[in-house]
C-alpha cells in the first residue's frame, strides 16, 4: 500500500482558514460603523455619572510603578466584594443610560468609560491571568472581545463594537487608542481619572504624549526604530503610511524622541501582552 504524507485536502483548507483568521486578528481590527449608535442630542448638557468608576480607580489603580506603566492591582479587587458590588452597579447604571440621547462628548467618555470598566470586570474573576488574551471568546477567539457582555437598548454588545464598530467609526480619533486599555503592559495607561466631557481633550492629549514618550511607545534600539504595534495594527487610523504614522509620533514626542524619529522613515513594531497587574514584572 502507497501511503500519501501530504495534508488531507479538507485539513489543509481549515488550516490555511484558521490561519487566515489568526492573521486578520494580529493585525487588529477595521472599523465599521454599528448605525443605531450614530446619533447624539447636542442640546442636552447633562452628565452622566462617573463617580463610582473614579473611586475604583482611586482604590486599585496604582499611577507610581517604576516601570511608568500604570498597574491595576485585580487581586484587591478581587477579594473586595463591596467594591466588586460598587463596579457592577456602575456598569448596571450604564445600562439603564440610553447615550445616543447626550452630546458627542458626554457620549465619547461615556464609551471610553464603559470599555475600562468592562475589561477590568470582565478580569476580576478571573484573576490570576497571565494575560488577557487567556480569556477566551471562542474556540479560536483569544481575549474576551467578542464576548456579548452590555446589555443596551436591546442589544448585547461586545468590547470590539464599543471600540471598533462605535468610538472609532464615529469619531475618527487616533487619540482613542490611547484611551481604550486593554490590560496589558504594551497598552497606554488606564487613566486615573475617568473621562469626562469637561476633560476629554485634556485626558486625550496627555494619553497620546504619555505613551509615546514611553519605550512601549516608541524607542531606538540599536539602529532600529521600535514602536507599539498599535500603530501597525490600526495603521488607517493613523494616516494609513509609515511616514504619517512617523508624524503622528513626532507631533507628541519630546525634542530628543523627535530629533530621533526624524532619522527614520521605516520600524518595527512589537507589543506586550502580559496583564498589568502589580505582580507583572517588566524591563522598562
Amino acid at each position: 500500500m502507497q501511503h500519501n504524507s501530504s495534508i488531507p485536502a479538507n485539513i489543509g483548507a481549515l488550516l490555511l482558514v484558521l490561519s487566515l483568521v489568526f492573521s486578520a486578528m494580529a493585525s487588529g481590527q477595521d472599523a465599521e460603523l454599528i448605525p443605531m449608535w450614530d446619533a447624539s442630542v447636542e442640546s442636552n448638557t447633562a452628565h452622566i455619572d462617573h463617580s463610582a468608576w473614579q473611586d475604583i480607580l482611586d482604590a486599585y489603580l496604582i499611577t507610581d510603578h517604576p516601570s511608568g506603566i500604570n498597574r491595576f492591582d485585580y487581586a484587591s479587587l478581587k477579594a473586595n466584594q463591596a467594591d466588586r458590588k460598587k463596579l457592577g452597579g456602575y456598569l448596571q447604571s450604564l445600562s439603564e443610560i440610553d447615550p445616543r440621547s447626550y452630546a458627542r462628548d458626554e457620549q465619547m467618555a461615556y464609551w471610553i468609560n464603559l470599555y475600562n470598566a468592562l475589561t477590568v470586570f470582565v478580569i476580576v474573576p478571573r484573576f490570576p491571568v497571565d494575560s488577557i488574551k487567556d480569556i477566551k471568546s471562542g474556540l479560536i477567539d483569544f481575549g474576551p472581545w467578542n464576548l456579548e457582555l452590555f446589555p443596551l437598548q436591546g442589544e448585547k454588545l461586545t468590547l470590539n463594537q464599543i471600540e471598533h464598530g462605535i468610538l472609532r467609526p464615529i469619531w475618527q480619533d487616533p487619540r482613542i487608542h490611547y484611551a481604550v486599555n486593554c490590560a496589558s503592559l504594551g497598552c497606554p495607561n488606564l487613566a486615573a481619572k475617568a473621562y469626562r466631557s469637561e476633560n476629554l481633550e485634556e485626558m486625550l492629549e496627555a494619553g497620546a504624549r504619555d505613551y509615546i514618550n514611553h519605550p512601549r511607545g516608541a524607542q531606538v534600539v540599536g539602529d532600529e526604530l521600535l514602536i507599539s504595534s498599535i500603530y501597525d495594527w490600526f495603521k488607517a487610523d493613523f494616516g494609513s503610511s509609515d511616514n504619517m504614522v512617523l508624524a503622528h509620533l513626532a507631533k507628541y514626542a519630546k525634542p530628543e524622541l523627535k530629533a530621533m524619529l526624524a532619522k527614520f522613515d521605516d520600524f518595527d513594531d512589537d507589543y506586550d501582552w502580559r496583564i498589568n497587574s502589580p505582580e507583572t514584572n517588566s524591563s522598562e
